[in-house]
């Protein structure tokens, strides 16, 4: 039921920027091409590119059947320098786009990685609820969505409930980023003694189990393997793997 979902640690190393020269009645079509292939999508927007004008000068050899110019003479060019933002497993499609739209016989081009974190790719997820609440009506939503019959936390901020961070399985590693974010709750599994004073009296931490907080993956595989697969039997487990168990006398 959240709304508004962001990833709440984003990977790096996960986006390059392609620099490439078009002539300037061609630099249209190379970026249509670059932008069907998938380049240029920064957040909910796509198609961007900066684009700066210039001149480009080369001299081919006897050998060449340049686009512009004639071999053996050096030529120049009024050209545009096309930059833009993608992701890092698109390149080689990229590339391969860029070379069919590109009117050039000799490409020049640039691939450069970047340390920019990748929005759309990371650990966890920060959103908010429709309807703040507050903490202890929260801890009961949590128990009834995860079928838990405890849930360790940290002690209640004295607020309304609006901004949740959560991260399946072990999640400790996050407990900075979730108050980075101005989380009120942060859900994981799997936080030792002393992790729990990490929260520091700015939000609640709560541990509803590592088996419990990853219980629905199975499920969500199999919908996607369905969707995308409509002609290949799926099956899933209805196992319980959960070796922890709770004794209440």
């Amino acid at each position: 039921g959240l709304i508004n979902r962001e990833v709440l640690f984003p990977k790096a190393n996960m986006l390059k920027k392609l620099e490439t020269y078009v002539p300037v009645l061609q630099a249209g079509r190379v970026r249509d091409a670059l932008f069907e292939a998938g380049g240029g999508q920064v957040g909910q927007y796509n198609e961007c590119s900066f684009n700066s004008a210039g001149e480009g000068t080369f001299k081919g050899s006897d050998e060449t059947h340049p686009y512009v110019g004639k071999p053996g003479t050096r030529h120049t060019e009024p050209e545009v320098k096309i930059e833009l933002i993608f992701p890092a497993v698109l390149e080689r499609k990229l590339h391969k786009a860029l070379l069919a739209a590109h009117p050039y016989e000799a490409v020049a081009c640039n691939f450069i990685s970047l340390d920019n974190r990748y929005q759309e790719i990371g650990s966890g997820l920060v959103g908010l609820l429709g309807t703040p609440v507050t903490g202890e009506a929260f801890l009961g939503q949590l128990q009834k969505a995860f079928g838990t019959r405890v849930i360790r936390h940290t002690p209640l901020v004295n607020k309304l409930v609006s901004k949740i961070a959560l991260c399946g399985g072990s999640g400790s590693f996050l407990i900075g980023a979730a108050l980075g974010a101005g989380a009120d709750f942060y859900v994981t599994g799997d936080i030792k003694y002393h992790e729990f004073f990490d929260a520091d009296g700015r939000m609640v931490i709560a541990d509803v189990g590592h088996w419990e907080s990853e219980q629905f993956t199975v499920d969500l595989l199999f919908d996607i393997l369905n969707n995308k697969f409509p002609t290949f039997a799926v099956q899933k487990s209805a196992v319980s793997t959960n070796p922890v168990n709770y004794f209440a006398g």
